[in-house]
């Protein structure tokens, strides 16, 4: 389901003029505090009327000030995921679930209870009060409950903002199921670049009340103008080969294998993998000797010279992108140029548990094989 918002609103010293239409999958609203995610969202869901704006999926009309068109929030038919849960205290999991669906249209095509239970792994949580629950549980039942009200969109500000690292590890692979089993679109709020590499189909980022980038995240997080120079990274697409008696993962990708300590994953899984740029680097010649063992070869597709000493260099690595945030003296020494044969150098402790993720939710077979 394809999401279209296009609004203007004006604040007393600030102001919001966006146009964005996103494709079907998760669309993350990303960007640092004050650059209008929460306007995007809050006039998403109706709680605030922006000066003039249309906003729709596909063609479900939420609001259109042209028109005169303007459903009201309980109409709008989303699913709502906070940043605490929300869960009513004085019901059982179960029970916070159904409520859920009592509020979904009789013509509304919703998810079976016991799918949502399956897909999100609460079946033990069901005859438990929120009181009982961690914050990652607590966060998965939410998930349910805005997914059995039967929503043609969900909302998700910020849901694991409140959550410690260990929390998210849990639950960021339930946001990944979401995204690639269940039909219904999602709008996610993040500043977290994590976050934002393993979850989204579109990143639309944000600055000043103005979209400064809009595309998949191996793009937008690759942009400097988006995400800054210190922030820049790339997302690769990578295999799993093999798992070895030494405690690593082999991962097979177009520049070659890539080695990371050992993950969760079934050999022939697909996954994202963000790489900071900062942690890059680059040889023109193949080296050896090195501790480090992931060499990649790609050819450089281009080089962004920086205002200070810095420099972004971009390798072609079959369709992914690659790129390393080096120095201006470093590419005057290495005389690097673009078309040229380069290599990557990557060390294995260098990408976190947090920047691996999920790339199609399923095996080679077909078979679904749970989070990572």
């Amino acid at each position: 389901m394809t999401l279209s918002i296009r609004l203007t609103h004006a604040f007393a010293g600030f102001d919001v003029d966006v146009d964005v239409t996103a494709p079907p999958g998760v669309t993350v609203l990303f960007g640092a505090s004050g650059s209008g995610k929460t306007t995007l969202v809050h006039a998403v869901a109706g709680l605030l009327r922006p000066d003039r704006g249309r906003i729709a999926v596909d063609d479900w009309l939420l609001l259109d000030t042209d028109a005169g068109r303007n459903l009201p929030p309980h109409r709008r038919r989303l699913g709502y995921i906070f940043q605490e849960g929300r869960l009513f205290p004085h019901l059982t999991v179960r029970q916070n679930l159904l409520y859920g669906r009592w509020f979904a249209p009789r013509d509304a095509r919703t998810e079976s209870l016991s799918r949502v239970v399956e897909m999100l792994g609460i079946g033990p949580l069901l005859p438990r009060r929120p009181g009982a629950l961690s914050g990652g549980e607590k966060a998965r039942v939410a998930i349910g409950r805005a997914l059995l009200a039967g929503p043609r969109l969900i909302l998700a500000d910020e849901p694991l903002a409140a959550l410690d690292e260990a929390r998210k590890a849990e639950v960021l692979p339930y946001f990944e199921r979401l995204r690639d089993e269940v039909s219904v679109p999602i709008l996610y709020v993040s500043h977290a670049t994590a976050e934002v590499a393993r979850l989204a189909t579109t990143v639309v980022a944000l600055r000043g009340g103005r979209v400064v980038a809009c595309g998949p995240p191996a793009q937008v997080l690759a942009d400097v103008a988006a995400v800054g120079a210190r922030g820049a990274s790339s997302v690769l697409t990578a295999r799993v080969v093999a798992h070895d008696a030494d405690g690593l993962t082999a991962l097979d990708t177009a520049g070659g294998p890539l080695w990371l300590p050992r993950l969760g994953a079934l050999p022939g899984r697909t996954l994202r993998v963000r790489i900071a740029a900062q942690d890059v680097i680059l040889s023109r010649d193949r080296p050896s000797g090195l501790s480090a063992l992931s060499i990649l070869s790609g050819r450089i597709a281009d080089i962004r010279l920086g205002d200070g000493p810095g420099a972004l260099v971009t390798l072609a690595i079959g369709d992914d992108r690659l790129t390393a945030r080096i120095t201006r003296r470093s590419v005057e020494a290495l005389a690097l140029a673009p078309g040229q044969t380069c290599h990557a150098v990557i060390k294995t402790v260098a990408v976190a548990p947090e920047d691996i993720g999920s790339g199609q939710g399923r095996d080679d077979g077909g078979r679904l094989t749970g989070p990572l």
